[in-house]
């Protein structure tokens, strides 16, 4: 028995002993540091100035993620980069420039058919492996309807691709497979940080691109995504998209030059958050598409837009518009679609923003309400004309829209008075 009890006491001290090692180890080893590969020039891990360069450092992180550093320059861009979970995409500022290729396109001769992974075109001499793609035609040729991948071979006339065919594209039916393609993709994956570099569409030598599918940054199906400080510009399509989504944030951004939307949220993107963006000079500053929910759209700038400033409508309920410049815009500054009752963006609530100076292009108003809205308020805002009277009046409402919760709000300078009802 003497003999157990000594045994069980040295183990005991063992353990303790070891516990104890275990302990100060946690509190001498330093935190594991997060990797970090740099990309683009002669001191960098991967030198090229590629969007392919970017794509080796971005497979190359653990699966516990990392960051990848661009370094100043310019890089060429044939396909999108496409993140995975857990990882930081870093420029350095204004001067790291993603810029895509010069555009191509050719007709298809041959049906391309849902679930086809291969297209045989009439003239395959623009396509090149790793090159982005998009099939449309004129019966399919925007939203879900349109298909995009990477080439990942071309024998003869085939191209071969990584995404099947969504759709049967019937060739006679103007069939046509184009290079056009987003920057950067962030698909089906998680807390990413995308910061701080400039995207450049060459939007004169590129073909559309749909919003639905890409754009200057892509993100789909995705969760716990923010895109700050990144510059789009002249992209022929739009400028940062997001769409089947959730808690993505889009902040101190800048949009202008896109041919479509600046920014895009939709296909049921709840807990958007949009802050410190200046979106300009595009089709649409802001079009809030399909079941963007309890959302925050705050201290944006949104002015100089072809159409309206914002655009809102399909199920969009329950966000809050504050503190926003909303200004000198084509169409109205701020535009409720016509949506029956039971799909209008119910409980929308605007507060403190400026809307004046719209209707440039087409003699609108500042807020302009269709559909049958409910429980919208608008509080504390300036809504105003200050220059050529093109904001014919403050508000209009259709005659089929319930009535608009007015609040301590400033009206001004309009020709066809504060408010006006539609017949």
């Amino acid at each position: 028995m003497r003999n157990i009890f000594w045994i069980l006491l040295l183990f005991t001290n063992c353990l303790f002993a070891q516990t104890n090692d275990y302990i100060v180890d946690a509190l001498v080893s330093p935190k594991k540091q997060e990797q970090v590969i740099t990309v683009g020039g002669i001191n960098a891990d991967i030198q090229d100035f590629t969007n392919e360069a970017i794509q080796i450092a971005v497979d190359a992180l653990p699966l516990e993620g990392g960051t990848v550093m661009m370094n100043p320059g310019q890089f060429k861009m044939s396909a999108p980069v496409r993140l995975r979970s857990n990882i930081k995409l870093i420029g350095s500022g204004h001067e790291t420039i993603l810029k895509r290729i010069d555009g191509f396109h050719s007709r298809f001769i041959v049906d391309a058919d849902f679930g086809e992974l291969r297209i045989t075109v009439e003239d395959p001499t623009g396509f090149k492996t790793g090159m982005s793609i998009q099939v449309t035609n004129n019966r399919y040729n925007e939203c879900w309807d349109v298909t995009t991948g990477v080439i990942t071979d071309i024998i003869d006339s085939i191209l071969y691709f990584d995404t099947y065919l969504i759709r049967d594209y019937n060739c006679e039916q103007n069939g046509v497979v184009t290079n056009a393609g987003s920057c950067v993709s962030a698909i089906g994956i998680e807390n990413v940080h995308i910061s701080n570099f400039t995207i450049d569409g060459n939007k004169e030598k590129n073909d559309l691109l749909d919003g639905c599918n890409g754009g200057g940054v892509a993100i789909l199906k995705s969760q716990d995504i923010t895109v700050e400080k990144v510059h789009v510009q002249n992209f022929n399509g739009e400028g940062i998209t997001w769409q089947i989504t959730e808690n993505i944030t889009i902040k101190n951004c800048e949009i202008n030059g896109c041919t479509n939307m600046g920014l895009h949220p939709g296909s049921g993107s709840p807990k958007s958050l949009i802050a410190g963006n200046n979106s300009h000079h595009n089709k649409v500053g802001l079009y809030i598409c399909w079941r963007v929910q309890h959302s925050l759209v705050k201290n944006n700038q949104f002015h100089h837009n072809k159409e309206c400033g914002i655009n809102t409508g399909h199920k969009d309920s329950d966000v809050t518009f504050d503190n926003n410049h909303i200004y000198e815009n084509g169409g109205n500054g701020v535009c409720f679609r016509n949506e029956d009752s039971k799909n209008s963006p119910h409980r929308n609530t605007f507060i403190n923003n400026i809307v004046e100076n719209n209707g440039t292009e087409n003699g609108e108003y500042g807020f302009s309400f269709y559909g049958k809205a409910m429980n919208v308020i608008l509080k504390n805002n300036t809504i105003r004309d200050t220059k050529n009277g093109s904001q014919k009046a403050g508000i209009f409402i259709d005659k089929n829209t319930p009535a608009i919760q007015l609040e301590n709000n400033k009206i001004s300078g309009h020709s066809l008075g504060k408010l006006i009802n539609g017949d």
